[in-house]
């Protein structure tokens, strides 16, 4: 029988090894781009970024409210741990004086012949031993029973004290935890909007920033009388006088004034003035201005004077917008407010339809 032997396979070798490495090398390069091609994220168009930012914006409004709410709590929190902490000092001191005062009377009876046992305690090292036996005092004289009755009730004052402290430090701790999550939310969202606005040509982003003023001033009365950021031009004037003169009292009157002159400041996450503000910071530096203290928040300045409706608004009130309260302005008139509306905005005149209206109040 004949031999079956298996074939010998061929090696490649000189101009068919290249033919195929050429062909496996371009083989590997089509499978490669139609993946890149098949995965590759469509680059998003001017309009589709600018919805996506003012999203974003709004999400970061939102929580530099939160931030702001959770620093005004931290700083009252450490207001008051700062004050519990100078009250523990001061008694520890008149405690020291106290003891100083056993002390005198203690090398006073040494003098004459010897030391009471209840002075002995009172001197003690370990005063919670001196007031677990303090009946001994029996023995003392009258002033002797006052001074260690003086000694026991600072002692337990000073020790509620620490323990009030301790609490209040537990509180300022969770508050500091808080403004720390707030603020990376903050700076996530705004980081971002920054990253998005980036794929944008300089003349796409010019026309970006400038959307805000078009629509501020497309629904407007007068969208000729709308004073560019910064200015003091006559008109800017004339508004300004109009408002103040049919502002319900001084008070408002004054904020509507300090309002205007904030026009063209930056827009500043967490600011209160004077040179850069957020939303209710605008709004809380305004009437600082005019005497009048606001809370901090938009959620709080709105609970903080009179409820007016829409149609009853007068200039120096309070104006909101969206379901959770997350931007405010002044109203000056005509439809109008003065607000500090996003990072890619100053502080402008803009028309109160502009936004999702939520609510007014009257503080002045």
């Amino acid at each position: 029988m004949a031999a079956h032997r298996k074939p010998r396979q061929r090696s490649l070798t000189g101009h068919t090894a290249r033919t195929a490495a050429t062909l496996a090398l371009a083989g590997a390069a089509s499978a490669t781009a139609l993946e890149g091609s098949g995965h590759a994220d469509p680059r998003p168009s001017p309009a589709e970024v600018r919805s996506k930012v003012d999203a974003l914006y709004r999400e970061a409004e939102v929580a530099t409210e939160k931030y702001n709410g959770a620093k005004e709590k931290a700083q009252k929190a450490q207001k008051s741990l700062n004050g519990l902490r100078d009250e523990a000092a001061r008694k520890t001191e008149k405690l020291d004086s106290a003891r100083d005062t056993l002390g005198s009377y203690a090398a006073a009876q040494y003098r004459a012949g010897g030391i009471d046992p209840s002075v002995q305690l009172a001197l003690s090292s370990d005063p919670e031993q001196f007031l677990d036996r303090a009946s001994l005092a029996d023995r003392a004289g009258s002033r002797q029973a006052a001074a260690v009755g003086g000694v026991r009730k600072q002692l337990q004052e000073i020790d509620q004290l620490r323990t009030e402290a301790d609490d209040r430090l537990s509180a300022l701790r969770s508050r500091q935890a808080e403004l720390r999550k707030h603020k990376t939310t903050v700076l996530t969202k705004l980081g971002e909007a920054k990253r998005l606005l980036a794929q944008l040509t300089e003349e796409q982003r010019a026309q970006f920033a400038g959307a805000h003023g078009r629509a501020a001033r497309s629904d407007a009365r007068s969208d000729t009388r709308a004073p560019r950021p910064g200015a003091h031009e006559p008109d800017a004037r004339t508004l300004q006088r109009g408002a103040a003169a049919k502002a319900p009292n001084a008070r408002a009157a004054a904020a509507v004034s300090y309002a205007y002159r904030a026009i063209g400041s930056p827009y500043v996450w967490g600011a209160t003035g004077p040179n850069a503000f957020d939303c209710s910071g605008l709004t809380q530096a305004a009437y600082r201005s005019a005497g009048v203290s606001l809370p901090r928040t938009t959620y709080a300045q709105i609970a903080a004077g009179q409820r007016v409706p829409r149609s009853a608004l007068r200039p120096g009130d309070l104006v909101f917008f969206y379901s959770g309260i997350s931007h405010v302005g002044i109203y000056v008139g005509n439809g109008q407010m003065i607000h500090a509306p996003n990072p890619s905005a100053p502080v402008r005149l803009a028309p109160i339809d502009q936004m999702p209206f939520a609510g007014a109040t009257r503080v002045a």
